[in-house]
């Protein structure tokens, strides 16, 4: 696909994979909107900013627009769509990237659950159905792309919430894509099923091992990847290690999907000790 002249949306894309997302779609002469919190105004403790990344996209060829936005907020969002409309005339695509993971499982403070499914759930839902029309108008067919998590999958300790919302935004993506079809806008997800070495990532596991874990260019290559695929390719959730051969970058890495590190089934569950 040529993505010169395409608009795109990328919505976490001060840092880490929506960053690179970013990057390479401007690397394929994409206009990308480069959406987050993040920015030069209102720096925030992890490095990176939309400003940043929409410079790093100018000097990859594409054209940048950093859009400071906070997705807990209805308005911020459909600004969002209107500032892209009116700079770049149109919308071809969006990539629902951005999510906030806080720690904790039942005893997660509800204010969290609450901040985190309003970003990693209501905002992709509230963008995808104010971009719907203008993906509608998109010439080929308008595309979005909803970033997973193998968390979605299993038990993973302090993840609960975390897991729920990327559940929930599997479920999105199917119900979407079979309700958009008829109007030719592909919804696919991309499971991310390794360990990528985001700013993020980094600061919150920083006794791991990070020496094996994936870049973030890495995971963005299928990303993008993705997003060139007809419109009749929808409703796929996709691991990142499933694309392999399909991305000569994810085949390099000869990684196995991650897996908990306390795996846990109903079955193991309900066995009983025997009696002595």
């Amino acid at each position: 696909m040529d993505f010169s002249g395409r608009s795109v949306i990328v919505t976490g894309a001060s840092r880490g994979i929506g960053a690179a997302i970013a990057t390479e779609l401007g690397r394929r002469g994409a206009n990308v909107v480069c959406a987050a919190r993040a920015s030069a105004a209102n720096p925030l403790r992890l490095p990176g900013t939309v400003d940043e990344t929409a410079q790093a996209v100018n000097e990859a060829g594409g054209v940048g627009l950093a859009v400071p936005c906070d997705l807990t907020s209805d308005d911020d969002i459909e600004r969002l769509i209107t500032v892209t409309t009116e700079r770049f005339g149109r919308l071809d695509m969006l990539v629902n990237n951005a999510a906030v993971s806080f720690g904790g499982d039942l005893d997660i403070p509800m204010k969290r659950f609450d901040v985190l499914m309003r970003i990693n759930v209501r905002a992709p839902l509230l963008a995808t159905r104010l971009a719907r029309p203008h993906l509608a108008d998109a010439p080929g067919g308008g595309r979005i792309l909803n970033v997973g998590s193998v968390t979605a999958t299993g038990y993973f300790p302090t993840m609960l919430t975390y897991g729920m919302s990327k559940a929930a935004l599997e479920h999105l993506t199917v119900t979407t894509a079979a309700a958009l079809a008829p109007e030719s806008i592909a919804v696919n997800c991309y499971r991310i099923d390794v360990q990528v070495a985001t700013e993020g990532y980094l600061a919150n596991a920083p006794e791991a091992d990070h020496a094996a874990w994936a870049d973030a260019a890495t995971a963005a290559d299928g990303a993008v990847w993705m997003l060139t695929q007809p419109t009749d390719w929808t409703g796929r959730v996709v691991p990142m290690l499933a694309l392999a051969d399909h991305v000569p970058s994810i085949a390099r890495l000869d990684k196995d999907p991650f897996t908990p590190t306390h795996p846990w089934t109903l079955d193991a569950a309900q066995r009983r000790p025997e009696a002595p």
